[in-house]
């Protein structure tokens, strides 16, 4: 019974972080799916009212990467702690940063220096496969050896970056320090 418990205790406290950071979303105003009215497991068009709307797009690869970073920088600073301990702590982190990035403040940041003029959110639905994404890339950087998830970050960044003329590294730039070379690019210029 005990070993069931402990089995239990990471996924409850996970599937608690989750449900709160939706329901936070969905107070702030968030759809809980597209309002289209329906579920893509893949919404591939960056410039469309859809984007960020459906199960998974091209950001989801952001999100693999933000695992992957949680795993390595929580391995350096807690690891002592247990593997589901740093998870839950990476789940954390990264709810916390849907919330945030939905907000009023960061949406209209985005549509302020970059070329995400049609931006109003993510979708419920996305958010919470934003953070199935996050602990995928975690339980990858935790099980492969640390060159693979350096490939795969490397590689997840130019595939992405190639397609659709952004990425994790260009959003944290032009969120930070909008910098009018990468915004002309991005808009094909």
């Amino acid at each position: 019974m005990t070993a069931i418990r402990g089995t239990l205790s990471p996924i409850v406290g996970g599937a608690a972080i989750v449900v709160a950071a939706a329901l936070t979303l969905a107070w702030l105003g968030h759809p809980w799916i597209c309002t289209c009215g329906t579920v893509k497991l893949w919404h591939g068009v960056t410039v469309s009212s859809e984007n960020s709307q459906h199960l998974t797009d091209w950001y989801t690869p952001s999100h693999v990467i933000h695992g992957i970073l949680f795993y390595f920088g929580l391995w350096l600073v807690a690891r002592r702690l247990s593997l589901s301990t740093r998870a839950l702590i990476a789940l954390a982190i990264e709810a916390a940063w849907e919330v945030i990035e939905n907000t009023p403040w960061i949406i209209n940041r985005y549509r302020e220096v970059t070329i995400s003029l049609d931006y109003f959110g993510d979708s419920v639905i996305n958010s919470i496969a934003d953070m199935l994404a996050m602990l995928a890339g975690f339980w990858l950087a935790a099980r492969a050896p640390v060159w693979l998830s350096v490939v795969a970050v490397i590689a997840l960044e130019v595939i992405v970056g190639a397609m659709v003329r952004d990425n994790l590294t260009l959003n944290i730039i032009m969120l930070i320090h909008p910098l009018d070379a990468i915004r002309d690019w991005q808009a094909g210029g």
